[in-house]
């Protein structure tokens, strides 16, 4: 790409071949549009339907299940369909409601584009037309006015204050003055550019023309795009637990057969009888319910994010923010709102300030309108909008003030004066000059103490060491205006009325957000376009840049190599005046930390970033349409304060999958384990027959673990350390718990086996009264079990017994479904139960309800024993040390 910037207007529209007055004639712009291409962005080929369905099923879980369900088909001998047809139903639900949530979130994100398709004014055969922007052309003449979307990368001709707010592309808070006057050095940064105006800007103020000289992927915004075309998504870490899962299990599987058929051959069993047996109990240990429990958690996840105002475009992103560590926010609009506001006035008394703020809404070309509501809309410059908004806040309409002294002069602001003046005649006769602009050259040109001048520039400074951007204020009165209107001869001899301090304020909402990440363990940081001083002002108020912390450039981190930053990056907090592939290299930067990182933004200069993270968090309103694209998660509301809640929700998912999880794969131990001993000590019959199993697995494998992913989320979860990404999912207390609790259900149904073999029933009916006390005790184990697993540390009765309304509706549900096979005739011939009596029911139901008791214990031993450390650390810290 040319350095357009580096050459004079001329040098330009030479190279473009291009007319400053008659722009291109209609046939060269054909021409030159079948060279270039339509003035738009490349978009990603979308995915086919059975592409999209053939990557559901690259799950390693689901791949096991189909390999689950081969298996068990062909040692059934074609006859254990049902068991297959579960399987492959769970698999296509699975699939319709992962590409079900993608489509709803991708039709969310288009009903955010509010804005239709962007038109440009070009001047071709020496007309001025309204054509498509997408039409535009390298060499084309474009006009330019207030308001104006900037539709493609040009070289500016002529301007009259022309500012352009290009928060979206550089992050600059505050508008730029564009002036097409000298060419700039070669090397310019492209937020210093001030004689181009850049794609997908907006024109805040000022009039203008330019001449094309990129369009498309050629644009700034175009090489960004290609930059998002080249970065690879990456597993989240559900995704990468899940994959843990899987082959876990798998390995399980691989034992469990194993065992089986070594077993088998000791005692001398026909091989193929016993080859049979170990893939049966192999499939039996596989959790068929697991991926089909771990989407519809997620999806109703997501459901719950909506209704707090985020859109998740795919499943996996909501849990991912549970574990993140670093959540890098842009400043301008996420931070803050991205409108100026007057934060001080200062003036040398009191009585001065009606009249300074009479200056600053009359000297300004914002308007002050009302909508259909009747509220007072400003429309302008945000700097001078935020003075009129000031001004109507104190009683001072502009409309009205105007209508009092209309304005009869103007010398317009210029980057050598660093002024603006305006002339309008006074109620009693003569014209009043009102001057805004930089203190230290207003305060030059005033009449005033060298006392005066003292305690407004020391004003001065204290505002602008808090970041403000700081405007003065003045007037002079004259009795007959000048034949010519100069700086000279009215910019002269002025009286000093005033400073004002302006700001990009942070939203209201984000300081308590950021308190929360610190007590949650996370890390905010800011990187952004805007300056290092505007930088860590905000960030000081937002309590992001603490004592001890560190801020650094773009410019710095040019000279940085990425394996030092790497290294030091936890020393900053604020990243200032950052480009795109900066933010890249500090997200992969966290990264390399083992950090999970999360970054939000608004603008096109964040959408590389937003992809390279592990989530991307986009603004719906403010944000643009390409940082939208690049995003995982979008925030229809702006709301910084939003990330937070859904860090919240992610760590609730998370650990809700992790219940559904544990009580899974406890039942199934004890299932296996039941099957297994009566296997190793050759019990003259199998406790469960297979339809039982199957039943079994209908009744506790589903309702209950779906009840579980809806937990509400523990008190707290904001307190603990975010986990680390690659954290293992079966830690070593984690895996403990399953071993023994399913062990505990497999010996409490092995218990009801041998009291109704030996103990409880009639000779007759010994053995059928025992497989009837097995089932039903092992079954409504499971039930039970539900309730202990809600949560690993807190009581059941702490968290309280109905505080999950699912869980309690589930648990009726199964126990209704269980009473009925085990009560009704028709049933009991189906599923080979007999009658208990109510002896054999008060045994079920006790050693049933024995995990509560035995878990519940558990617990508050593991408190017990997690105070008695806390009391020891805190002892050990208030111990005095001895003097050497």
């Amino acid at each position: 790409m040319s350095e357009w910037h580096s050459q004079s207007t001329a040098e330009v529209l030479s190279a473009l071949k291009s007319d400053r007055k008659r722009g291109l004639t209609a046939a060269a712009a054909e021409e030159r549009l079948g060279q270039y291409g339509r003035n738009e962005l490349e978009q990603g080929s979308g995915k086919s339907l059975v592409r999209r369905l053939l990557e559901q099923l690259k799950d390693p879980m689901i791949l096991v299940l189909l390999a689950a369900a081969g298996l068990s088909l062909w040692a059934s001998g074609g006859e254990d369909w049902l068991d297959v047809v579960i399987i492959l139903l769970i698999v296509v639900v699975n699939a319709c409601i992962s590409i079900s949530q993608e489509d709803n979130a991708q039709r969310a994100l288009e009903a955010l584009r509010q804005m239709s398709a962007p038109r440009a004014r070009v001047v071709r055969d020496g007309e001025v037309l309204r054509v498509e922007a997408a039409a535009l052309v390298p060499g084309d003449i474009i006009r330019l006015e207030a308001g104006d979307l900037v539709p493609a990368d040009a070289r500016i001709l002529e301007s009259a204050g022309l500012r352009c707010d290009e928060s979206a592309m550089t992050g600059e808070s505050v508008p730029v003055l564009k002036d097409g006057g000298a060419a700039l050095p070669a090397d310019t940064p492209v937020a210093d550019r001030s004689n181009m105006v850049l794609s997908a800007t907006v024109v805040t103020a000022g009039r203008g023309t330019a001449v094309v000289t990129a369009t498309g992927m050629d644009t700034e915004m175009g090489r960004i795009a290609g930059m998002l075309m080249g970065q690879a998504e990456g597993e989240t870490p559900l995704q990468k637990k899940m994959a843990e899962v899987s082959r876990t299990l798998s390995f399980v599987c691989l034992c469990v057969c194993g065992v089986m058929f070594g077993v088998g051959m000791l005692f001398h069993n026909p091989m193929l009888e016993m080859f049979m047996t170990a893939v049966s109990l192999a499939v039996a240990a596989i959790p068929e319910g697991l991926p089909a429990v771990v989407t519809i958690v997620l999806a109703l996840g997501v459901s719950r994010m909506a209704g707090r105002n985020a859109i998740i475009k795919k499943l996996p992103a909501v849990e991912t923010l549970g574990c993140a560590g670093v959540i890098c926010s842009d400043k301008t609009g996420t931070l803050t709102q991205n409108k100026m506001t007057v934060a001080e006035v200062w003036t040398p008394r009191a009585a001065d300030r009606e009249l300074a703020l009479t200056v600053g809404a009359l000297c300004s070309d914002a308007r002050l309108i009302h909508d259909r509501r009747g509220e007072p809309v400003c429309v302008g410059d945000p700097t001078e909008t935020a003075l009129v908004e000031l001004a109507w806040r104190e009683g001072l309409d502009k409309n009205r003030l105007e209508k009092e002294m209309p304005r009869r002069g103007e010398l317009p602001f210029d980057s050598d004066r660093k002024l603006m003046s305006t002339i309008h005649p006074r109620p009693g006769g003569g014209f009043r000059v009102l001057v805004k602009g930089a203190p230290d050259v207003l305060l030059g040109r005033c009449r005033i103490s060298s006392r005066q001048r003292r305690d407004a520039m020391e004003a001065n400074e204290l505002m602008a060491g808090r970041a403000l951007r700081v405007l003065g204020m003045a007037y002079r009165d004259l009795e007959f205006l000048p034949r010519e209107l100069t700086s000279a001869a009215v910019e002269q001899g002025l009286t000093f009325v005033g400073l004002m301090g302006l700001i990009d304020p942070p939203r209201p909402e984000v300081k308590e957000a950021v308190r929360r990440c610190h007590a949650a363990g996370i890390r905010p940081v800011m990187i952004t376009g805007d300056h290092k001083l505007t930088a860590v002002a905000i960030a000081k108020e937002l309590d992001i840049f603490r004592p001890g912390d560190l801020a650094i450039t773009g410019e710095d981190l040019d000279f940085m190599p990425q394996e030092l930053l790497e290294e030091d990056v936890e020393q900053f907090s604020v990243f200032a005046r950052v480009s795109p592939e900066h933010k890249m290299r500090i997200v992969k930067a966290w990264q390399k930390q083992g950090k999970v990182v999360a970054m939000t933004g608004d603008g096109v200069n964040d959408a590389p970033a937003l992809k390279a993270a592990d989530i991307g968090c986009a603004m719906g309103v403010t944000g643009t349409d390409v940082a939208k694209g690049a995003a995982d998660m979008i925030l229809t509301d702006d709301n910084f304060a939003t990330v937070v809640a859904a860090v919240e929700e992610g760590r609730g998912i998370y650990a809700n999958i992790r219940k559904a999880i544990h009580y899974l794969l406890s039942c199934n131990i004890g299932e296996i384990l039941t099957i297994f001993l009566a296997t190793l000590f050759r019990f003259h019959q199998m406790p469960l027959v297979p339809v039982q199993l199957l039943w079994l697995n209908l009744v506790t494998d589903s309702l209950p673990a779906l009840a579980l992913g809806v937990e509400p989320v523990e008190p707290g979860i904001m307190e603990q350390e975010p986990r680390e990404g690659d954290s293992a999912l079966f830690d070593r207390a984690f895996s403990l718990r399953l071993v023994w609790q399913g062990a505990m259900v497999g010996l409490l149904t092995l218990a009801a086996y041998f009291l109704g073999e030996y103990v409880l029933s009639d000779p007759g009916m010994a053995s059928a009264t025992a497989n009837t006390m097995a089932f039903a005790t092992l079954t409504l184990c499971q039930l039970f079990h539900a309730f202990d697993v809600r949560s690993e540390e807190s009581s059941l009765f702490e968290i309280g017994v109905f505080s999950n309304p699912a869980m309690n509706k589930a648990f009726l549900a199964g126990l209704a479904m269980q009473v009925s096979v085990l009560c009704l005739p028709p049933l009991q011939m189906v599923f080979r139960t007999v009658p208990m009596g109510l002896t054999e029911w008060l045994t079920v139901l006790a050693l049933a309800m024995a995990p509560l008791a035995v878990c519940e214990t558990a617990k508050a031993l593991r408190r017990a024993g997690k105070r008695k450390r806390k009391k020891t650390a805190a002892e050990g810290r208030e111990q005095p040390v001895s003097p050497v």
